[in-house]
């Protein structure tokens, strides 16, 4: 059978639909992408062996007047294209990580008759799985918290799907240099590069045994990496890591925004975080993804107004010298962690389209 996965623009979407349509692989099924040229998609989804398809839709939240005005033109048409396509390709269901390149699909998914099983990964629903629920035939959530804002519905916790590798970092053993990942995604963060370069004098002044590894983004990496050189600060900047299991492997605490893809890797490699929520995300879904973390002693919350050089210098520092909370922290983390979540994904993807596949062949047959 031949799933579409409704996944494009971000890693946190993209990431989770790839080891799901692995794990779809792995049993024998084929899996298609749909996105846009822009998404993360385009690049990572051919890079893995999976065919791309694209439409042309923009934002709806967080954008301008004249990107809405764009963006309601384009969806009639991406709609009818992810409709054309659906029938093309015999589509059997639909996997769904939400945001705005998967509401055509979904859409066309709808009109066709087509199963839909949506993965929300925040604790609080975005805009396009509030709307899919309403008719999706599962339902799968990271957080239980989650199941109470789609009503009545049925949901099951089977927690985000992340790479296999991540799974198999090991404990790092304390060594004579504190290791610290300072990472705000494959974009880069402008608050996370801004409060480490402040950091590295303080670093440096304070004769810390730290060493950090900052993933810039590639806009903000020559002229980070050039004032990284010169600040004698020991590690590494880095545009983009190709392999962040690793990455995180010789990481004693990780740095980071609060996606719901990047807690589920912290949580499958077991590693304490300093949580800095992306302060614009729809219906501060990060805050809220962060605060579930913080209350579980899995991590520490920074809000993004807060974080500078001088609070990053601080946090790190106490950290490191409480090895105890980190273990403590490590944990708790570790109790977030689902390592089937890309199997039982896949699970029900198969379920619906089989299902659909017998009140169809009843169908047929009742008509005979």
């Amino acid at each position: 059978m031949l799933f579409i996965m409704a996944a494009g623009g971000t890693g946190g979407h993209v990431m989770p639909a790839l080891a799901v349509a692995r794990e779809l692989r792995r049993q024998g099924h084929d899996a298609v992408f749909v996105g846009t040229r822009q998404g993360l998609e385009a690049r990572l989804a051919p890079a893995e062996g999976f065919r791309v398809e694209f439409l042309r839709i923009g934002g709806w939240q967080r954008v301008g007047l004249a990107r809405r005005v764009r963006t309601a033109v384009e969806l009639p048409w991406s709609v009818l294209r992810a409709a054309l396509l659906l029938g093309r390709l015999r589509a059997a269901a639909v996997f769904s990580m939400g945001g705005y390149a998967a509401a055509p699909v979904c859409l066309a998914a709808w009109l066709r008759r087509v199963p839909v099983v949506l993965l929300e990964p925040n604790v609080v629903p975005g805009l396009v799985n509030r709307w899919t629920g309403r008719f999706a035939a599962r339902i799968l959530v990271n957080f239980e918290a989650t199941a109470s804002a789609f009503g009545s519905r049925p949901t099951e916790v089977t927690g985000m799907p992340v790479r296999e590798g991540f799974f198999q970092v090991p404990p790092k053993p304390r060594g004579e240099w504190f290791d610290v990942l300072v990472t705000g995604g494959s974009q880069g963060s402008r608050t996370l590069n801004q409060a480490a370069r402040e950091s590295w004098p303080l670093f440096r002044q304070a004769n810390a045994r730290v060493r950090m590894v900052l993933q810039t983004g590639p806009a903000a990496y020559p002229e980070l990496a050039r004032e990284f050189e010169q600040s004698g600060m020991p590690g590494r900047v880095v545009p983009f890591l190709d392999d962040m299991p690793a990455a995180f492997a010789e990481a004693d605490l990780v740095v980071c925004r609060a996606g719901a893809g990047a807690l589920a890797e912290l949580a499958a490699a077991g590693k304490p975080a300093i949580l800095v929520p992306f302060p614009y995300a729809a219906d501060q879904h990060q805050l809220r993804n962060a605060e579930t973390l913080a209350r579980a002693g899995a991590a520490r919350l920074v809000e993004d107004r807060e974080m500078n050089g001088r609070r990053l210098f601080e946090e790190v520092t106490a950290l490191a010298a409480r090895p105890q909370e980190l273990e403590a922290m490590a944990r708790a983390v570790r109790r977030f962690a689902r390592p089937d979540a890309a199997r039982r994904a896949a699970a029900a993807l198969l379920e619906v389209a089989r299902s659909r596949r017998a009140v169809d062949r009843e169908q047929r047959e009742s008509k005979q």
